[in-house]
C-alpha cells in the first residue's frame, strides 16, 4: 500500500512537470485515417533482456482504447518468426510493405526502448522507462506520427521525515530494489504517448471515449 501510494503520488508530479511540447502536425495521419495498428516487436537498447516482452504486454489497451484494431502482439511475433524475422532489428529494417501485407494492416507501430533502468541509492530507488514510438504506412513507408515519452519516479520522493519515516524509506528500496515496478511505469508511458491531446493519437473510428484524459505535455 505504501508502495503503491508513493509511486502514484511520484507519477502524478512527473506528469505536471512535464513542459508543454507544441502541437503536432497531423497532416499526413489524417490522409491515412488510419483503422488499424500493428505492433511490431521492439528494439531494446536497455541492458534488461525482458524489457521488450514487458512493453508489448502494456501497449495494446491503450491503443485499443484509442479506437484502432491492435493485431495481437503474440501471434504478430509468431507469425513475423515464421516468416524468417525473429529479430526485432530485422523487422524495423523490413519493407513495411510486406510486413502490412503479411496481416492486412494500414499501419506498423514502431517501438523502441531507449532506456529501462532503475538507480538504487541509499534510502531511495529511481526507476525510469524512455520509449520511442513511429507509425508508418504501410503501403509507402510514410511515417505519419512520431512521440517520444519518458516516465520517471523516486520511490521515496517525499517521504516523511523521522525515524518513523526513515524505517519506511529503507523498507520501500528495498521492496523496489527486489522488484521495480517496470509494467506500471510502462503504462504510464503508453497512455501519455497516446493520449496526451496534440501530442498522441488522435481517436480512431472505434474510440468511445473510454481512455483516461491527459493533460497537455
Amino acid at each position: 500500500m505504501i508502495r503503491r501510494l508513493l509511486l502514484s503520488l511520484s507519477l502524478l508530479a512527473s506528469l505536471a512537470a512535464c513542459v508543454t511540447a507544441p502541437p503536432k502536425n497531423y497532416d499526413a495521419f489524417a490522409a491515412v485515417n488510419p483503422y488499424s495498428i500493428l505492433v511490431v516487436p521492439p528494439i531494446n537498447r536497455s541492458t534488461d533482456a525482458l524489457a521488450g516482452d514487458y512493453l508489448l504486454t502494456t501497449i495494446s489497451r491503450p491503443l485499443a482504447n484509442r479506437g484502432y484494431y491492435v493485431f495481437p502482439v503474440n501471434l504478430v511475433k509468431r507469425v513475423l518468426e515464421d516468416d524468417g524475422l525473429a529479430d526485432s532489428n530485422m523487422v524495423h529494417a523490413a519493407d513495411p510493405a510486406h510486413i502490412g501485407q503479411l496481416f492486412g494492416a494500414d499501419t506498423i507501430l514502431y517501438v523502441t526502448i531507449e532506456e529501462w533502468t532503475a538507480q538504487y541509492l541509499v534510502l531511495d530507488t529511481i526507476v525510469k522507462v524512455d520509449v520511442s514510438y513511429i507509425l508508418k504506412e504501410t503501403s509507402t513507408g510514410q511515417t505519419i506520427w512520431q512521440h517520444r515519452q519518458v516516465a520517471q519516479y523516486n520511490v521515496n520522493q517525499g517521504g516523511g521525515g523521522g525515524i518513523a519515516g526513515l524505517v519506511i524509506k529503507v523498507i520501500v528500496a528495498a521492496i523496489e530494489r527486489a522488484k521495480p515496478d517496470y509494467i506500471r511505469l510502462a503504462r504510464q508511458a503508453n497512455g501519455s504517448a497516446f493520449g496526451t491531446p496534440q501530442q498522441g493519437l488522435p481517436p480512431g473510428p472505434h474510440y468511445r471515449g473510454n481512455d483516461p484524459v491527459l493533460p497537455p505535455q
